[in-house]
């Protein structure tokens, strides 16, 4: 008997992934597309699209070009090339100019999926690194669409756009507009609009979501003319078009900077000489990025970003909030966000035994405060250090260091986007967050403080679902978590809502308005009390209205 049952059993399961549904070949407006089927189960599985070309190599400093298309069958199993860009300790570049490239996780039931919501992730990098093409490092591939594709049921789309001075070089002036690398994420939601109906997705329900970067270049989607109508949803995680470090307000130097240093003159024949400079060389040019100090925080000498360009963005962010007023719009924060950034940029702040200087918090404080000068450092000041009484412990000092970071590089930008996009909407909705799971790396015996909650980027993991797919190195509460960050944001992408959809979450998530500014605190516990109302408004009001001018509409880049 038990070895009929075996038989029995060997056949349920083989008629499992056989019959498991799948694309075969897709046609698209460049020809013929084949990729992998991943059998996940008893009647699930899904399509993977490796490197599907979503226009040319593009020409140095040039707008996107449509692909000329190919013959035959584009067999889509292999990741393409990282755009290029210099590795970590810049000391080389790695990647390819020709990077134009998606790859889309498209999951099946039983049937071959149609109508599905589609996600289009924009990866984080500073503008100057990052890549969605394979492994981040190690053998760990970061952001593959699988678990959200298969749990959410919606189409996951990823894509490459240029960096570094290929992708953001710029005169301030129709010679070297910039943005190149904005127009490349234009390039690739537009074709995703046009082709992701053959395979199973539904045009008119796309959603852009992007962390750090990414999320910055999600909000300057929303807030550019020229996405009417291709998007209806977007999600940005820690970082928006208002951060201080994503718009560059003075590249005329950066490019002088970049002339030099590959040896073109700086006069009216700069521009010709560095289009016709080795492109390794050009990626090699940026001025560079030192190792971070109080007095010179690491994160405000990112200078290859966006500019108002006249064309992308016609004018400053903050008014263009007409844009997105039809567009759905989470957005949200990790609440040590800035953790990352000042343990940079306080030296003795790594070591978790050193003490760190009131004097260097001080100091970071007042580069952060810089435009406002010294009236506006000591009202920061006061403000910041308010609840430390006459003799503030370590944890205290350090707490307010981290706190000053995030505040000014993320929480108030982000709070002051989600205000201005709730204060324009028509039809768009606005929810916003915060991520407070503690840090895995906080504990007696890890490198972190015990008190350091959610670090920069400790969100994607649990958006990606990696809890599951590498379960030894997480807890069972890390798999809530994901299960619920992955309900959250796959039904936002379903609805515009994200209570309303496929997946059970475990709070209601009330709507973001001008009047009630309600926020979800999300962690592994959540209950009732993880909804919040003006968050941190003391700090926010302190940078958007106290200090006497927003800083991030003034801020000269850092000389």
């Amino acid at each position: 008997a038990m070895e009929k049952l075996k038989i029995l059993l060997g056949v349920i399961l083989s008629l499992g992934t056989a019959s498991a549904a799948s694309l075969g070949v897709v046609q698209t407006e460049g020809g013929s597309i084949q990729g992998r089927n991943i059998p996940l189960g008893l009647f699930r599985s899904v399509d993977v699209f490796k490197g599907i070309p979503f226009a040319a190599k593009p020409g140095t400093f040039e707008k996107p070009k449509p692909h000329p298309g190919w013959d035959g069958i584009l067999k889509a199993t292999k990741f393409a090339s990282r755009c290029l860009q210099t590795n970590m300790l810049q000391t080389s570049t790695f990647g390819s100019e020709d990077c134009l490239y998606l790859n889309i996780w498209v999951p099946h039931g039983r049937h071959v999926s149609s109508n599905l919501p589609v996600m289009i992730w924009f990866y984080g990098g500073g503008f100057m690194v990052g890549g969605s093409m394979g492994p981040n490092f190690l053998n760990n591939y970061l952001y593959s669409g699988q678990e959200i594709a298969d749990r959410g049921d919606v189409i996951v789309v990823s894509v490459g756009y240029r960096v570094g001075t290929l992708g953001f070089l710029s005169t301030g002036d129709s010679g070297l507009p910039g943005n190149y690398g904005l127009w490349d994420q234009h390039a690739a939601i537009a074709w995703v609009h046009r082709n992701i109906r053959s395979f199973g997705g539904d045009p008119d329900n796309i959603t852009l979501f992007g962390e750090s970067a990414g999320g910055a270049s999600v909000s300057f989607q929303t807030l550019s003319p020229h996405n009417k109508g291709l998007f209806k949803r977007a999600i940005s995680q820690s970082g928006v078009a208002l951060c201080p470090w994503a718009l560059n307000r003075n590249p005329r130097k950066v490019v002088e900077e970049v002339a030099v240093n590959v040896g073109c003159p700086t006069d009216d024949r700069m521009v010709a000489c560095l289009k016709s400079t080795d492109t390794g060389t050009l990626t090699m040019a940026f001025p560079r990025i030192q190792q971070g100090s109080p007095d010179y925080p690491g994160v405000i000498q990112l200078n290859l970003t966006p500019v108002a360009d006249g064309d992308f963005l016609p004018d400053q962010p903050a008014n263009l909030y007409h844009n997105a007023a039809d567009i759905d719009y989470l957005a949200g924060v990790n609440d040590m966000d800035g953790h990352l950034f000042t343990s940079q940029d306080i030296p003795s702040f790594k070591n978790k035994t050193k003490e760190i200087p009131v004097e260097d918090v001080k100091r970071l404080l007042a580069a952060y405060t810089k435009e406002t000068g010294q009236a506006g450092f000591k009202v920061a000041f006061a403000e910041y250090s308010s609840t430390w009484g006459s003799k503030p412990s370590q944890d205290t000092i350090k707490r307010t260091a981290v706190d000053i970071g995030t505040d000014y590089l993320f929480l108030v930008p982000i709070q002051t986007a989600i205000y201005l996009h709730a204060a324009n909407a028509r039809s768009g909705r606005t929810y916003s967050y915060m991520l407070s799971e503690p840090s895995l790396m906080a504990g007696p015996d890890k490198p972190y403080h015990d008190w350091v909650g959610a670090d920069h980027a400790d969100d994607l993991q649990f958006v990606f679902g990696k809890p599951f797919t590498t379960p030894k190195a997480y807890g069972d509460r890390h798999r809530d978590l994901s299960g619920y960050m992955i309900a959250y944001w796959t039904n936002f992408a379903r609805t515009g809502d994200p209570n309303r959809g496929n997946l059970k979450v475990p709070v209601a998530w009330p709507e973001f308005t001008s009047a009630g500014e309600q926020f979800l605190d999300i962690n592994a516990k959540m209950n009732e009390s993880s909804i919040g109302q003006e968050l941190r408004s003391r700090f926010v009001r302190l940078w958007t209205s106290i200090l006497p001018s927003l800083p991030w509409y003034h801020a000269t880049n850092a000389q």
